[in-house]
């Protein structure tokens, strides 16, 4: 019974790689062909949806990653074990599991009752990921949710902290979702055609309840989170 990795950054990004890295057995990519960050739980419906196999162990997917769990689940991998999406490049805590395509991809495994987990990987100031630790933190990770049950309709969000070089190893710690809003601050611009908003939230500067996981990410450590459908 295979496992199936996917992402919303695309087949070719480095995280779905370091994702590979950090899984012992033997796992099956089916993945997006171009990147769908942002997407949600969008699905394709109104035409086909063309499958490249790239290998035994690859398929790109012209499609969103809610496609390529409903498309492995249901064709080409019935009998999958567990769904792992990521390492997203960019945190998905609190409010950002119902736009992220990374969180999408397991939720719609949760609604065939496979089992998931979705990791993510915050930026802190614009810094590169160091995707080598990355794949270390998330084998810890793995290697403690992948060992205990997971009741039907629920899955894992992980949200991996953005380490100074400095910094010591982080704790996992077992945390609920935020509930307050991202940032909703707007640029005005006025053209010759009408009246423009542009996005300037900040993601650093969101609002946070205590110990929630972006909390407990922003402290440093990893937040682990328990989602029911």
């Amino acid at each position: 019974m295979p496992i199936i990795l996917t992402n919303d950054d695309g087949i070719d990004a480095p995280g779905l790689r370091s994702l590979r890295q950090a899984v012992k057995e033997q796992a099956i990519i089916v993945a997006p062909k171009q990147p769908h960050s942002g997407c949600g739980h969008q699905v394709t419906t109104h035409r086909p949806i063309h499958l490249d196999r790239r290998s035994e162990t690859e398929v790109a997917v012209d499609g969103t990653p809610a496609d390529c769990t409903r498309i492995a689940l249901s064709y080409l991998y019935p009998k999958t074990e567990w769904v792992l999406s990521g390492i997203n490049a960019g945190g998905n805590l609190g409010a950002d599991v119902y736009i992220s395509g990374t969180v999408a991809a397991v939720r719609e495994a949760a609604l065939h009752r496979v089992p998931g987990i979705a990791i993510s990987h915050y930026i802190h100031r614009r810094r590169p990921i160091d995707w080598d630790l990355a794949a270390r933190l998330a084998v810890r990770v793995l290697d403690k949710l992948m060992a205990q049950p997971l009741e039907p309709g629920a899955f894992w969000n992980v949200n991996l902290p953005h380490l100074e070089p400095d910094a010591p190893e982080p704790q996992i710690i077992l945390c609920s979702l935020c509930t307050q809003p991202l940032p909703v601050d707007y640029q005005v611009h006025h053209q010759a055609d009408g009246e423009y908003l542009q996005y300037v939230g900040n993601y650093g500067d969101r609002t946070r309840d205590p110990e929630s996981d972006v909390t407990v990410c922003f402290s440093g450590n990893i937040a682990v989170t328990k989602v029911n459908l």
